[in-house]
């Protein structure tokens, strides 16, 4: 007869699980105590009641080295899963409870009460709030000049084989190349790929085509330096989408090669402000607009890609949030695309934030967002026959 093991003692809490995953991936316990914010004594005493409800030592300890028995190994990844498991199933909570959105909102709000004032803070204001996203570990970072454009390169840890343009966004008024440095990052993390982000001119100081002309060469540059267009993907978010657009057409028409795919992520391509929205929205979308157009008619098709022909743009990945009021014109894009026999998947998503994708460090449906534009980017070059 097999005597039965005692069934998990009541005694073991989250605070011992992740103060043994600390210490086991650490393997020593100053730099665990610093991870966790506790002291090291706390956190030996911690361990300590672990194994003693355990009924087992899980780890080797001397003077100089700390190492996992045979059976804290054989603990350890089964308690990586149940702690992966519960802060997945307490985001989904928090999701749903909107925290989330919550969190979004406090993150956004302080642009957002800048926008009837200077340039100047509303700038400040926004690169403070993208400062808060972090960039993926092991993802590398540099200062790149392409083609008299300056702007940052994001590389993936280990080879790519592929390289993405990527246009910010931020009203064509606000953003930097490194402010979105976190966006630009979690791409480059999900798509395996090189991300240049340029650092277009803003209006008012540089009206159309400016920017669109920066993001032009930027790609001009890449192919200049020998990446075949196959290997080239352009990416924007916002109004950064508009760009990327533009940037397209007006390479087309410069004879340039087309790249192997395009995102846009929350496209904010709507130069008509609907005559229901509040009258202070009203005022800053014409703000935006008229600091970008300097003049030009909003159905200037080179600066409205709304307005101009389409025909010939690469395979588009097309993001949306289905309750984004800035993406108001989402679906009527698509469907000029898909009028011009453009090859586009669109995407949309439950959440009300603009660019959600920005997000994506703690909001579940930005992560698969990004994820997907990365699987998007991985996609087999399509063959012309």
């Amino acid at each position: 007869m097999v005597e039965p093991l005692p069934q998990t003692p009541e005694g073991v809490e989250l605070r011992h699980l992740r103060a043994f995953v600390a210490v086991a991936e650490e393997l020593n316990f100053g730099r665990a105590a610093q991870r966790l914010y506790v002291t090291q004594p706390a956190l030996s005493r911690t361990i300590r009641g672990l194994e003693k409800l355990v009924g087992c030592d899980l780890f080797k300890r001397s003077t100089r080295s700390v190492s996992l028995t045979s059976a804290g190994a054989a603990l350890l990844d089964r308690t990586r899963g149940v702690l992966s498991e519960l802060d997945a199933a307490l985001t989904v909570a928090r999701a749903a409870g909107g925290e989330l959105s919550a969190r979004m909102d406090r993150m956004w709000s302080p642009v957002e009460e800048t926008f009837n004032g200077d340039l100047a803070p509303m700038r400040s204001a926004f690169e403070v709030m993208h400062a808060q996203f972090p960039i993926p570990e092991g993802v590398l970072l540099e200062p790149v000049n392409a083609g008299g454009v300056p702007g940052i390169q994001l590389t993936p840890a280990g080879d790519s084989e592929t390289i993405a343009v990527y246009a910010h966004g931020g009203g064509f008024m606000m953003g930097s190349a490194y402010g979105y440095r976190g966006m630009a990052g979690a791409i480059t993390e999900a798509g395996r790929t090189r991300v240049l982000v340029p650092e277009y001119r803003l209006a008012p100081e540089h009206p159309f085509p400016a920017a669109r002309d920066d993001v032009c060469t930027a790609y001009r540059w890449l192919l200049e330096c020998g990446h075949p267009p196959e290997s080239i993907a352009l990416v924007g978010d916002s109004t950064g989408a508009m760009l990327i657009l533009s940037a397209l057409l007006h390479a087309r028409e410069c004879g340039l090669p087309m790249p192997r795919a395009t995102v846009l992520l929350c496209p904010a391509v709507d130069f008509y402000a609907p005559a229901d929205d509040p009258p202070a929205d009203v005022e800053q979308h014409m703000r935006f607009q008229n600091a970008y157009l300097a003049g030009r008619p909003a159905s200037d098709p080179e600066a409205n890609p709304m307005c101009a022909d389409l025909t010939g743009l690469p395979p588009t990945l097309v993001q949306s949030g289905e309750f984004d009021g800035l993406g108001r014109n989402t679906n009527a894009l698509v469907e000029r695309l898909r009028a011009a026999d453009v090859a586009v998947q669109h995407d949309s998503y439950p959440v009300d934030g603009h660019a959600f994708q920005i997000y994506w460090s703690f909001h579940p449906e930005a992560a698969e967002a990004v994820g997907q534009v990365g699987d998007f980017l991985q996609k087999p070059v399509p063959v012309t026959l």
